[in-house]
């Protein structure tokens, strides 16, 4: 299972999942659409958390990669390599492995256009 992918059972067990927290929200909001919308949004956000970490952690992470790296994108074939990157040109982590998420040992940082390359390359995009 590379990546997390479900197997036709896990995704049926996932699919209920879902309708039963989707039931739980709409229950909970009881008609009002505010509320469904905030609790649909703090939700996403907390699950989105679970998986990538809160943005200040990543930011936090970020500079700690551009000093290891001393500035240099960590995409092997860059096109660029000795283009620095600074902290304004809003350089990308790299997962090398996604299950293992977003740490100092799991991650590496490249330039935007050499974070979609390796992306393409091990057939994400």
């Amino acid at each position: 299972m590379q990546n997390g992918r479900l197997s036709n059972d896990q995704l049926s067990t996932a699919r209920q999942i879902l309708a039963e927290v989707r039931q739980r929200m709409t229950e909970a909001a009881g008609g009002d659409q505010r509320f469904a919308f905030a609790l649909r949004r703090y939700v996403y956000k907390k699950l989105s958390y679970d998986e990538r970490d809160n943005p200040a952690r990543r930011t936090k992470l970020k500079l700690q990669k551009l000093v290891d790296q001393d500035g240099k994108c960590g995409y092997p074939r860059c096109p660029t390599p000795d283009v620095r990157m600074t902290k304004e040109d809003e350089p990308e982590l790299d997962r090398l492995d996604a299950i293992k998420g977003y740490t100092r040992e799991n991650t590496m940082l490249m330039h935007h256009g050499c974070h979609r390359l390796s992306q393409k390359e091990r057939g994400f995009l």
